[in-house]
């Protein structure tokens, strides 16, 4: 094949189902995490013996994480552990394709699809910009740590298959306006296993939410399927759309640190009703994981519905419904 024509497909992680307290590791490694994390898992990883250093992330900001890699310049690591949500496996895949390194990425929650994904997202100039970085090399998912983690993240990540919902929607919008770039043509085998998919998440909602195992790990199922699915089609529109949008531009008005579900869930059911679709369906299993649609002011809300057209031009955002939105 010529350099035009190579197409490389990112796997899955090796994902591994097991008590964390069966983790057995001698390297010594960097520990990327947060300290909530980190706190509610020290005490079941004892089989990790030798860590070096550890990383507490706060940003997702590119030169915030350059400088902490400035920091550890010359130590001896031979593996990175990511411990935590989305903020520590985006991290924690930059670090270790950086320093060249296998990472193992423990998620604390089912918050989102970050820690099965080859890509890290960075905020820049006021949007989330993805940088390819490395697929984790192994996921480790305690099914007991899930099922203990705050009502409030345990199956937020719902919310990055919910988005099926609007962002298939978009994807279709585009294709008949005929503004879907080359090498991102609406599919219908695509758009088909994509709502399976997002049937698959409305029905175990309940579950997860509770957090009952089977639901947990049907949530986990969902998550997995939807990346792939992506990862396969070379691109993120039938899960990411307008829903998102309206998340990266809130968070300009609502201040950094936000939890991504609170922002992209109220983002799902606002571009939904915007596409005209019926949302009940959505905002009970939203709710049923624990997710705020009331959270993020209506002032705020207004603003950013305002703003989001010219937001999305400016950021050169896929077309979707956000592109049109026209408000007084």
């Amino acid at each position: 094949m010529t350099g035009s024509q190579i197409q490389h497909i990112h796997p899955l992680p090796v994902t591994t189902i097991m008590p964390l307290l069966d983790v057995d590791e001698d390297l010594p490694i960097l520990l990327v995490t947060s300290s909530p994390a980190w706190h509610a898992v020290r005490d079941l990883l004892r089989g990790v013996k030798r860590i070096t250093t550890i990383l507490a992330m706060q940003t997702a900001i590119q030169s915030d994480w350059d400088s902490l890699l400035a920091g550890i310049e010359g130590e001896r690591l031979e593996a990175v552990y990511a411990v935590g949500g989305g903020l520590t496996a985006d991290a924690g895949k930059y670090f270790a394709a950086k320093m060249g390194l296998p990472l193992t990425v423990i998620p604390t929650a089912l918050s989102v699809d970050a820690f099965l994904t080859a890509a890290s997202g960075i905020r820049q100039n006021g949007c989330v910009q993805y940088i390819d970085t490395k697929v984790p090399d192994t996921l480790i998912l305690d099914p007991a740590v899930i099922a203990a983690a705050p009502p409030q993240v345990r199956a937020a990540g719902v919310t990055d298959v919910l988005s099926i919902a609007t962002g298939c929607w978009d994807w279709a919008y585009a294709e008949q306006h005929r503004k879907n770039p080359p090498g991102m043509t609406l599919q219908d085998w695509v758009y088909d296993n994509a709502q399976t998919i997002l049937h698959g998440a409305m029905d175990c909602a309940d579950a997860a939410g509770q957090g009952d195992r089977e639901g947990l790990k049907t949530l986990y199922d969902c998550l997995a399927m939807e990346v792939q699915l992506c990862n396969q089609v070379g691109h993120a529109r039938p899960e990411e759309g307008s829903e998102h949008y309206f998340a990266y531009c809130a968070e300009n008005f609502t201040g950094p640190g936000w939890p991504h579900g609170d922002l992209v869930g109220p983002g799902i059911v606002l571009m939904a009703q915007c596409q005209g679709q019926e949302t009940a369906r959505l905002e009970a299993a939203l709710r049923a994981c624990a997710i705020p649609l009331d959270r993020i002011p209506q002032p705020v809300i207004q603003q950013v519905l305002a703003v989001l057209p010219g937001y999305c031009e400016t950021h050169h955002l896929p077309f979707g419904i956000a592109h049109t939105l026209q408000f007084a």
